[in-house]
């Protein structure tokens, strides 16, 4: 007789659009290697990554059938052989590429992090993956200064949000913009930016006046497509261009007399890969981000909680950019 345990999981059995591929089952329940942790789930965070993967569109293409899933929350349960500085019962935070979106998974004891006392479960889950993006884009790349402007698009959407929040802390001067007034309220009321914009009819000009005709010394870019060809022309000289990713849906291209005239870089960031490559500043990122958060210094903000049940909605808040900050699936 078969007695090993099972769990319900959101597992991607085909790769298809409109998430047909998708479906929650019961599954065998992992248990932790040498090394590892199992930890009960009791938020993870709904990521654009994990959406591109369902249809096979992410770098990453695990092979089917897998669970998507990057930033949870949890408690350990369990522990593999050699792990040190862990105790069942402790609450988590970690990121894994994959597995987030189960009652269980299994992750690198390294990976896992003590749950800031300050952030909730949902809390802690929506800020891994964001914040050091965020932090990778604004510290890393642009090398931000106290005092520069800082122009955020996609400014509600879980990596813009935590962009406004990390450069006002950074002590940069914020612009942030987004599509539609409502969610630009809500921005203003819970991060205070300098300025808003609504990109609807353009912003060129709206941001060459609200920084005096200077332009922005950081762009932070999220959305690609017509965002990115218009914030080539409102940059400032010796400005820096972060390529976030492209919720668009079309990659932009730029002519290189552009960053020759202006005096522009275009800067690629990729929080996790830039980790690997240079695993001693991946950890020293980590654990900037980690300490504001036990500070204080930085908050997320979860727009919504929704059950395993109901991972399609949650899917749909984001990918219809419904969303202010992050959808959080609670297993």
């Amino acid at each position: 007789m078969n007695t090993q345990p099972t769990m319900r999981a959101l597992v991607v059995e085909d790769l298809a659009p409109n998430y047909a591929g998708c479906a929650v089952r019961e599954v065998a329940t992992p248990q932790p290697g040498p090394g590892e942790a199992l930890v009960r789930v009791r938020a993870a965070s709904v990521n654009f990554p994990d959406l591109l993967m369902t249809r096979g569109e992410y770098q990453l293409k695990p092979p089917l059938p897998f669970t998507p899933g990057l930033d949870l929350a949890g408690e350990v349960v369990a522990l593999g052989e050699g792990v040190t500085g862990l105790s069942v019962g402790d609450a988590v935070v970690g990121g894994a590429r994959l597995g987030g979106f189960a009652e269980y998974a299994v992750l690198s004891a390294g990976a896992l992090k003590p749950k800031p006392a300050r952030l909730s479960f949902a809390e802690a889950a929506a800020y891994g993956a964001a914040y050091l993006t965020a932090y990778v884009a604004l510290v890393r790349r642009a090398r931000l200064e106290p005092g520069e402007w800082v122009l955020v698009h996609g400014a509600a959407g879980g990596v813009g949000l935590a962009a406004v929040d990390l450069a006002k802390a950074l002590g940069a001067r914020v612009i942030a913009t987004s599509a539609s007034d409502a969610k630009l309220a809500q921005v203003k009321v819970l991060y205070a930016p300098d300025a808003v914009v609504n990109v609807t009819e353009g912003f060129r000009d709206q941001v060459k006046a609200i920084t005096g005709g200077h332009g922005a010394d950081v762009i932070y870019d999220p959305v690609g497509g017509d965002v990115f060809d218009e914030s080539v022309r409102c940059i400032a000289f010796d400005g820096r261009l972060l390529v976030i990713g492209f919720t668009s849906g079309r990659i932009p291209n730029v002519s290189v007399n552009m960053p020759l005239i202006k005096g522009f870089s275009v800067m690629g960031v990729r929080a996790g890969e830039y980790g690997r490559q240079f695993p001693e500043k991946g950890r020293e990122n980590a654990d900037a981000i980690w300490t504001m958060a036990n500070e204080g210094v930085i908050r997320p903000h979860v727009h919504a909680e929704l059950p395993l049940d109901r991972w399609r909605e949650a899917f749909d808040l984001l990918a219809e950019r419904k969303v202010v900050g992050k959808a959080v699936i609670t297993p």
